[in-house]
């Protein structure tokens, strides 16, 4: 029997519902979701409808960790850096760094996703070898002025986040074909005498795709990521220099705790 508020109402969502004394998120009761749960389960289960099991949750938090943050030279940090700098709010801060997040700064992990799959596409309609497919639709790139996302990096010769996310992948038994797919486009820019190693928005995009998610939630996994970051350089910008400076992108320097400080 239909519930006849829901009948009655003119549109409906099926995330969350809140009532007197009650919030549950996708069917889950919140209040026996905290401290039972990680946030990036919970992040999983507002955008895929269900809870994962204990190592796709432990995976889910370490791609957020992942890209928390990586310095104060992308865009988004000098977004926010920028805006601090002015007197803005917080809240404008983190939404001037979000804004920076498109297609050529964290929209990577979508586009990688995307472009390995048609690599698993190719594959699965007509056969052959991952290595092959993959080197046919790089050549089929390049040809058309098209560049494979999510392969190499401007700072890293081996990003040290990406063999991390896979290792988790293994042990939580998800690295499928997408994984395998990025690993023979990886095979192939060597074969090349490319140094082109999938950096850490590639290793996201092809996890996510075989953990199932829509390509077109992925790159706001990275804004979700990267949201303490930029509420960290926002705060120090405004507590260590002076307002509105001009902002040098490159010129700076590092004075926080050492690699392994418990500090």
């Amino acid at each position: 029997m239909s519930d006849p508020k829901t009948a009655s109402a003119p549109w409906t969502t099926g995330i969350t519902r809140i009532e007197p004394n009650c919030v549950a998120v996708r069917g889950h009761d919140i209040a026996a979701l905290m401290g039972n749960v990680s946030f990036g389960a919970a992040v999983y289960l507002l955008l895929r409808g269900e809870l994962p099991d204990d190592k796709v949750g432990r995976l889910m938090d370490a791609i957020l960790v992942s890209s928390i943050d990586h310095g104060a030279t992308p865009p988004s940090a000098l977004a926010a850096r920028s805006a601090a700098s002015t007197g803005a709010s917080l809240g404008s801060c983190v939404a001037a760094g979000i804004l920076m997040i498109n297609d050529f700064h964290g929209g990577a992990i979508q586009k990688c996703a995307m472009q390995l799959g048609y690599i698993v596409k190719r594959c699965d309609e007509h056969g052959g070898d991952l290595t092959c497919v993959a080197s046919a639709m790089l050549d089929e790139m390049k040809s058309s002025g098209q560049r494979m996302s999510g392969f190499g990096h401007r700072v890293h010769t081996s990003d040290p986040r990406t063999d991390r996310l896979f290792e988790l992948a293994e042990e939580a038994g998800v690295a499928g074909a997408h994984v395998a797919a990025s690993r023979a486009v990886e095979d192939v820019f060597k074969s090349a005498g490319k140094n082109l190693p999938i950096n850490v928005d590639g290793a996201i995009g092809a996890i996510l795709a075989d953990l199932g998610f829509e390509p077109a939630v992925m790159n706001g996994l990275f804004m979700i990521a990267r949201v303490p970051g930029l509420i960290a350089h926002a705060t120090e910008e405004r507590q260590r220099q002076r307002p509105m400076r001009r902002i040098d992108p490159v010129n700076h320097t590092y004075d926080g705790p050492g690699t392994g400080s418990s500090a």
